[in-house]
């Protein structure tokens, strides 16, 4: 086998629609292979990672990703909705500093909101019109059905339970978001010239 072969995916190609208008910090990292499409505008804030793979729909409102956030792989960011109704917000979806989208959730767009410090976790969904407080967690294949209100600190778990948590731990989470984002910088190609027009 040579040097020069390269395996080919048996999946089809994924086709990402309209090139979105960017608005990008100069010290974020993207991946060249994440999709950004849509014709609403795409803000990402200073300092933040966004994996190969992700996907940023800006089709049903403007996109805004705050200050050291991280989205995974696989993540969709802006999803529609199978909720028919219109959204009053402008917004499409607005994720607040140092929070994480885990690998593979889904963010529906319509005035969505996800809160500062919040960690969506792997595989979760939160529906349109939804909003995270400050500091809420999401476990793994999680649902936060359309307009739902999750209070400040909260943790829910996929079969529905909730609690609060109140540890005062946020300060020690934001420094370790910031050093994850100082090792992912080194390890992902970044290339945010691709998505500008």
């Amino acid at each position: 086998m040579s040097s020069s072969s390269k395996r080919q995916s048996v999946l089809p190609r994924v086709h990402s629609g309209p090139k979105a208008p960017v608005n990008f910090s100069s010290s974020i990292t993207i991946a060249d292979s994440a999709l950004l499409a849509g014709n609403h505008t795409i803000n990402i804030n200073s300092e933040s990672v966004v994996h190969p793979r992700a996907k940023i729909d800006s089709s049903n409102g403007r996109i805004t990703i705050g200050r050291r956030c991280i989205v995974h792989e696989r993540v969709y960011i802006g999803a529609p909705s199978a909720d028919p109704t219109p959204s009053e917000s402008r917004d499409g979806v607005v994720i607040s500093d140092y929070a994480e989208v885990e690998v593979g959730a889904i963010i529906e767009s319509g005035g969505t909101l996800i809160g500062e410090g919040c960690q969506v976790g792997v595989g979760s969904r939160v529906g349109k019109g939804a909003k995270l407080g400050k500091h809420c967690v999401l476990t793994p294949k999680t649902i936060i059905p359309p307009g739902e209100v999750v209070p400040d600190f909260t943790v829910v778990y996929s079969n529905g339970t909730r609690r609060l948590d109140r540890r005062g731990v946020t300060d020690l989470k934001n420094k370790a978001q910031a050093r994850q984002i100082e090792v992912l910088r080194k390890l992902i190609p970044s290339n945010p010239a691709k998505f500008q027009p």
